[in-house]
């Protein structure tokens, strides 16, 4: 390394990086150093001690901890000495002093189990064998690694403090906390929610939430990263809590578009115990959301569906798989291309839906096909066509460096929870934060700029940002790449949207707009992020194009930095695009309407391809209602029918002739199914995904299958073959993705040996690394071009009648009161809400400021009461911010065997007011 820093450990020579200390080299060189408050990605805090070493530089010998030592040029550490090991030795029995430690220096640590009576007479309490973390305890294996003597002169001193088992998903038992502070310095210095702190008992410093005594009052995220880096027992989580790992294996979450890598740990009785962050991944350097720490448990419900059934006679019969095949492909055969569809699954892998799309086109000659989640196909058709992919144009960490972050219309903090913690990190280092949303949620916090728009009006309000820029000469016209005559007319274009003008339509103040657009334009690089929570179906595409001109106007395409990143459900939806399984797209993003590529498809399967106009998720079940679709098969997994995109799910299946469904859980969908299949999970199978930066990564196989489950590829497959329909001989998941690679040109590079070390971000050619900022070395030229802002600056029409809830919610408000109930074990966080709407909505209800109302979405059907205040800067709406701590305790108390797709998203309703009576309420604040 021509820029590292050479010297010596023990005699070994050792390159660090510039910025590295003497312990990250050492780590990095393989050489140990006992440590226990160091943790990658925080910075270095020499609390423990235990990474002490002797080190001389320049002529200058000090004793310190290595964890703060900067690694200077020809430096000699000693990490071995006598004298270090006996300091050492020493500051580790002063930690044991305030932690358990009967068994950590006893020789029969071996042969105990926590059954057995103690030999030498050690207290319950002292004993490493009753601790849920026993076994993976960093402390044990330290005391283990110095060799400490069988008996310490120190004394155990239990702090006999409370255990904490009344908040959701963990456990926090402070007895056993060495107070390394690693938790509440990842909480800061990682996640930056500051949920826990230090605090101090009689003198005595000790780990706390940072307000009040419950982490539902002290705005925690329930990310878990806490229990991640936690050396001892004293945070856990707390199902499986006393299950010992038997092995572990890193794979992918698939509970959203962020692609978690997390590694699976997996018990003796081939269940998976344990999910936690993996810090070797490069789309979440080991941070996860609630969802994916605490959600990842349905692989093991008892509940699940073990072997297939058939209906007959109105009660569904167990029968083996093959005859379930059997019956799926004659029933098939009998309907016409435009009477079938096929719906995958969100969480499907690209070779589940690359084969479902497939199957559809070659086997059913149908364009009805879709992934399940496939909410905003007009994003990723917009960035296709324009981009050349339907994903963000640059890595998710590559926000961390951008100067100014835009979020347009989505919740990244809960719907793709792993871009919110680069965004809070680029906030805490000055980047200028700008949401542009009706809802109050978490980033708004964080916002320089928040701009409440009214719902709908979105894309009018970028047309208007892009006007603010032009007519101020602020763009990047250079960096654009676009030639004078595409900035003249795209000009043209912007004309219509008088800053003035758009501020009154959207209802925000024109200062704010003209600022805003200054921010952003002053600030680069920046990235945007758009989704379409408040965003109306018919202005989806326009918004899409608005950000990718404004975008290209200020020169953020092709930059770090830079870029635009399109909010996406459903776990595998990108990569469903880009196999094909969409109607508008075949595999490799081509268009289904286009010769050529239709012949270079054609080609590849041998075969013609359908000419039926097809329909996307929430139009399937349109057509399955209006009696248009008759037949079709739903691979359920990770679909909770209750979507407000799904409308009435019981009734479009019931209007079916003959129903099909691979799914893990009896539900809706399976409801009047005529043939029900048992899918398989992320825990059995080995398959991949592609993230919504792109990013090809592998899911790979924790557990054995345990009864008959399916995968979404084998099981077409079979139908396939039963039907007669040649091309589909694959006997492994590897031989389906072969086939990808040549179907998707920006696959072809991309092989299951390559992703067995990392994810590989698309497009990428045989032998080459990837792509992961896209147009980073295009010329001007090569640069895409702006398009005209062809849409009306007009207010939008009201959906509907009477008012629409905009809800938010937020971790934390201080400012506001709030109380923490206890019911029968647990902790539920309380507080009167606010509910707010305009001066003229509340004159017409009759409702002053300060009356108690309860908000309705059907007559008698409460969604929440508070206390009017007359703030909504436009009518028509009602807002309400509710904490998150009311979602972290639903999900904690639900019954639902997969709760993480039915966690509520915020989306927006029709709701009417009613006065509500004063409440006499009986619950007792807890302590």
């Amino acid at each position: 390394m021509a820029d590292g820093i050479n010297f010596q450990i023990d005699g070994q020579d050792v390159t660090a990086k510039p910025g590295q200390t003497v312990l990250q080299a050492a780590i990095d060189a393989g050489i140990y150093i006992p440590y226990l408050c160091y943790f990658p990605e925080m910075k270095p805090y020499g609390a423990c001690r235990a990474c002490i070493v002797d080190s001389e530089s320049g002529g200058r010998k000090m004793t310190t901890a290595s964890c703060t030592l900067p690694a200077a040029p020809d430096m000699q550490v000693t990490t071995n000495s006598e004298e270090i090991v006996g300091i050492r030795q020493g500051i580790i029995e002063m930690l044991m002093s305030e932690h358990p430690h009967g068994c950590l220096t006893c020789h029969r640590i071996e042969l105990c189990g926590p059954q057995d009576i103690c030999q030498r007479h050690v207290a319950v309490t002292d004993r490493c064998t009753i601790c849920p973390k026993n076994e993976r305890c960093e402390l044990k294996d330290t005391v283990r690694m110095l060799e400490l003597d069988l008996r310490t002169p120190l004394n155990y001193h239990r702090r006999n403090l409370p255990i904490h088992t009344d908040d959701p998903f963990y456990d926090r038992d402070y007895n056993l906390c060495i107070v390394c502070a690693r938790c509440v310095r990842v909480c800061e210095e990682v996640r930056f929610d500051t949920a826990l702190t230090l605090t101090s008992r009689s003198g005595v410093a000790l780990v706390g939430t940072s307000h009040g005594t419950s982490l539902l009052e002290s705005g925690c995220e329930f990310c878990g990263a806490c229990i991640d880096v936690c050396p001892t027992g004293a945070l856990v989580e707390r199902e499986y809590k006393w299950e010992k790992a038997k092995k572990q294996v890193s794979t992918i979450c698939t509970n959203c578009s962020t692609g978690c890598q997390m590694v699976a740990e997996v018990n003796r009785f081939d269940k998976v115990i344990r999910f936690r962050g993996d810090l070797a991944g490069e789309a979440n350097r080991g941070q996860t959301c609630f969802k994916g720490k605490f959600a990842y448990d349905y692989p093991n419900h008892r509940s699940r569906l073990k072997s297939s059934y058939v209906r007959e006679g109105g009660i569904l019969n167990k029968v083996e798989n093959a005859d379930a095949v059997s019956m799926i492909a004659e029933a098939l055969k009998k309907y016409s291309p435009s009477e079938v569809a096929v719906i995958a699954s969100p969480r499907g892998s690209n070779e589940d839906n690359y084969l479902a799309g497939k199957f559809a086109r070659v086997g059913l000659r149908t364009n009805n096909v879709d992934s399940g989640l496939n909410t905003v196909p007009e994003f990723l058709e917009t960035m296709q066509n324009r981009l050349g992919s339907p994903g963000a144009t640059n890595p998710i960490w590559d926000i961390e460096n951008s100067k100014c972050v835009m979020v347009i219309g989505g919740n990244p903090t809960e719907e793709q929870n792993g871009l919110t913690v680069p965004i809070k990190k680029a906030a805490r280092d000055g980047t200028k934060i700008i949401v542009i949303d009706s809802r109050e949620t978490e980033l708004t916090r964080y916002a320089t700029e928040w701009l409440r728009v009214k719902p709908g009006t979105e894309h009018l309000l970028v047309a208007g940002l892009a006007r603010v820029i032009e007519d101020e000469a602020l763009e990047d016209r250079e960096a654009s790449g676009n030639e004078a005559d595409d900035v003249d007319e795209l000009k043209q274009s912007l004309w219509e949207f008088d800053p003035g003008r758009v501020a009154e339509i959207c209802g925000v103040d024109e200062n704010r707009v003209r600022r805003a657009a200054r921010t952003y334009a002053e600030n680069a690089p920046a990235a945007v992020l758009f989704g379409a929570d408040t965003v109306r179906v018919e202005n989806r595409k326009d918004l899409a194009n608005a950000v990718i001109n404004l975008a290209l106007v200020c020169g953020n395409i092709g930059e770090k930095g830079g870029g635009v990143y399109p909010l996406f459900v459903g776990a595998n939806t990108l990569g469903s695009w880009d196999v094909g399984c969409t109607p508008a797209a075949l595999p490799g993003g081509r268009n289904v309407d286009d010769a050529a590529d239709r012949e270079e498809v054609e080609g590849l399967w041998s075969a013609g391809l359908p000419t039926n106009e097809g329909a996307t998720i929430s139009g399937l079940l349109d057509r399955m209602r209006s009696g248009e679709i008759k037949a079709a098969i739903v691979m359920a997994d990770g679909m909770d029918p209750d979507r407000k995109v799904f409308g009435d799910v019981t009734h479009a299946l019931a209007s079916l002739d003959f129903l099909a469904v691979s799914t893990v859980f009896d539900s809706d969908w399976t409801a009047s199914a005529n043939v029900v299949v048992p899918a398989t999970t992320y825990a059995e199978q080995t398959s991949t995904v592609t993230n919504i930066e792109r990013r090809v990564q592998q899911v790979r196989q924790a557990a054995e299958r345990k009864n008959a489950e399916i995968s979404g590829w084998e099981l077409i497959s079979a139908i396939a073959r039963k039907m007669d329909v040649a091309g589909f001989d694959f006997d492994s998941p590897e031989s389906v993705f072969e086939e990808i690679r040549k179907a998707v040109p920006g696959y072809s590079g991309i092989t299951y040996e390559r992703l067995s070390n990392k994810g590989i971000q698309a497009p990428c050619a045989e032998g080459e690394a990837g792509t992961p900022i896209l147009f980073e070395d295009a010329s001007e030229a090569e640069l895409p071009d702006f398009t005209d802002m062809d849409f009306e600056l007009k207010a939008p029409e009201a959906e509907g009648s009477g008012l629409t809830l905009v809800p938010g919610r937020v971790l934390h408000q201080p400012e506001r009161e709030m109380t923490v109930v206890r019911r029968g074990e647990m902790n539920y966080a309380e507080r009167e809400e606010i509910v707010h709407l305009s001066r003229a909505d509340a004159d017409e209800a009759g409702i002053k400021a300060g009356d108690r109302i309860r908000v309705e979405a059907d007559p008698g059907a409460e969604v929440v009461t508070g206390v009017a205040q007359l703030d909504m800067p436009y009518s028509g709406y009602v807002a309400v911010t509710e904490l998150f701590a009311n979602i972290a305790s639903d999900m904690q108390d639900s019954n639902n065997p997969d709760p993480a797709p039915a966690v509520p998203g915020l989306e927006l309703r029709s709701v009417r007011l009613v006065r509500a009576p004063v409440s006499s309420g009986t619950e007792v604040a807890a302590d």
